[in-house]
C-alpha cells in the first residue's frame, strides 16, 4: 500500500492513528458558534442540568417509597379508605415540592433569561459579535435555542418525574387536588410553557435595557406577574359542568360529584329555576322559613372534573408558546433594528 492510501503512520513506537482516526474516536464535538456560546454560559447552563438531576433523582425516591408504603396497605386492590393512611404522610411533601417546582421558571427567567443578552450588550461582547462574520441573527438564533433546548429538557424531565410520583393518588384531594398549582402547573406541557415564556420575557427585559442587575430585577417581577395571572385564569380553561338537584337541601340531598371532582360554586335553586347564593338562608330566622320564602326545591353545583384537566393545561400551555412566539419574534425585529 502506498503512502498516499495508508490511514496510518509509523511512528519511533510503531504504527499510529491518524489525525482523522483520533478524532473519530473522539465521538461529535460542540464546534463553532454552538461551543462559543456553550462555553459562555456553561456554569448557568450545567447548573441548571445538575440542579434538574438532583430533583428528578430525589422524586424518584419518594415515589418509591410511597408506592412501598401504599402497597403495604393494600394498594390498589383495597378501597382508597384502606391505603389512604399510606399515602397522608406524603400529602405535605406533594405541597412541598410542587411549592418548589414552582419557583423554577422565576429562576430561569431572572438567572438564565435577563442576563443571556444584557450581559454581552452591557459588557461590549455584542458589539464584537456584529464586527465578525456571524450575522447577530444567526448569534442570537444560537443563543436562544441552546438556552431554549437546556429549559425545554430540564422542565419537561421535572413534569414527567412528578406526573410519575403524583400518578398512584391524583384522585385523591386529600394528598393532592389536581386544581391546584402544585399539580396543575407541575405536570404535562405546562412546566415547560410557563418557563419557556418567562426565560424569553427575560431576554427581551435584558435586550432592552441592556444593564443586567437591573434587567434580573424586573425580570422578577415580569415573572411573579405572570405567575399571579396564571393562578387566577388557571380554572378559565375549563368547561364548568352544572348539576342540579331537586330533593331539597337537607345533608342527604347534596348531589354526589364525581370522583376528584373540583367545585367552583354552589347555590340553592327555586321552583323556578332561580338559584340564590348558598349563604341566602344564614340571614333567615329559620331554614323552613327559607325555603318557603324563595321556594327552594334543591342545589345547583358548578364544578370542573378531573378529565378535563389534560385539555385545560393544554390549551394552556398553547397560549403561552404562543406568547412566547411573539416575544421571540419580537427580540429579533429588534435585534435587527437595535442590537449594539
Amino acid at each position: 500500500m502506498s503512502n498516499l492510501t495508508s490511514t496510518s503512520a509509523v511512528g519511533p513506537h510503531g504504527p499510529t492513528a491518524s489525525p482523522a482516526s483520533r478524532m473519530a474516536t473522539r465521538g461529535p464535538r460542540l464546534g463553532g458558534l454552538v461551543w462559543l456560546i456553550w462555553r459562555q454560559h456553561r456554569a448557568g447552563f450545567w447548573t441548571v442540568l445538575a440542579a434538574t438531576a438532583f430533583s428528578v433523582a430525589f422524586i424518584a425516591y419518594q415515589r418509591t417509597g410511597l408506592m412501598d408504603d401504599l402497597a403495604a396497605h393494600g394498594w390498589p386492590d383495597a378501597a382508597p379508605d384502606k391505603w389512604m393512611e399510606g399515602a397522608l404522610p406524603y400529602a405535605s411533601r406533594f405541597q412541598m415540592v410542587g411549592y418548589g417546582l414552582g419557583f423554577i421558571p422565576i429562576l430561569l427567567g431572572v438567572f438564565l433569561g435577563a442576563p443571556l443578552l444584557a450581559g454581552d450588550l452591557e459588557s461590549g461582547t455584542a458589539k464584537l459579535v456584529s464586527s465578525q462574520s456571524v450575522s447577530s441573527s444567526r448569534w442570537l438564533a444560537a443563543k436562544l435555542g441552546i438556552s431554549a433546548l437546556v429549559v425545554i429538557v430540564c422542565t419537561a424531565a421535572l413534569s414527567v418525574t412528578f406526573g410519575w410520583w403524583w400518578e398512584p393518588v391524583r384522585k385523591q384531594s386529600q394528598i393532592l387536588a389536581w386544581s391546584e398549582g402544585s399539580a396543575f402547573d407541575n405536570t404535562g406541557p405546562v412546566p415547560v410553557a410557563l418557563a419557556l415564556f418567562t426565560v424569553v420575557g427575560g431576554v427581551a427585559i435584558g435586550m432592552l435595557l441592556r444593564r443586567t442587575l437591573i434587567s434580573m430585577v424586573v425580570t422578577f417581577g415580569f415573572a411573579v406577574v405572570v405567575q399571579v395571572v396564571w393562578h387566577y385564569q388557571r380554572q378559565n380553561l375549563g368547561q364548568v359542568t352544572t348539576i342540579t338537584t331537586s330533593k331539597g337541601i337537607g345533608d342527604t340531598s347534596f348531589p354526589s360529584l364525581p370522583e376528584a371532582a373540583f367545585e367552583i360554586d354552589r347555590s340553592f335553586v327555586s321552583g323556578s329555576g332561580q338559584t340564590y347564593g348558598w349563604g341566602t338562608c344564614v340571614r333567615e330566622t329559620s331554614e323552613k322559613v327559607c325555603i318557603q320564602k324563595y321556594d327552594i326545591v334543591g342545589w345547583s353545583v358548578d364544578y370542573l372534573p378531573i378529565s378535563q384537566m389534560s385539555i385545560m393545561q393544554w390549551l394552556g400551555a398553547s397560549i403561552l408558546f404562543a406568547l412566547t412566539a411573539a416575544v421571540v419574534v419580537f427580540v429579533f425585529i429588534r435585534a435587527r433594528k437595535r442590537i449594539v
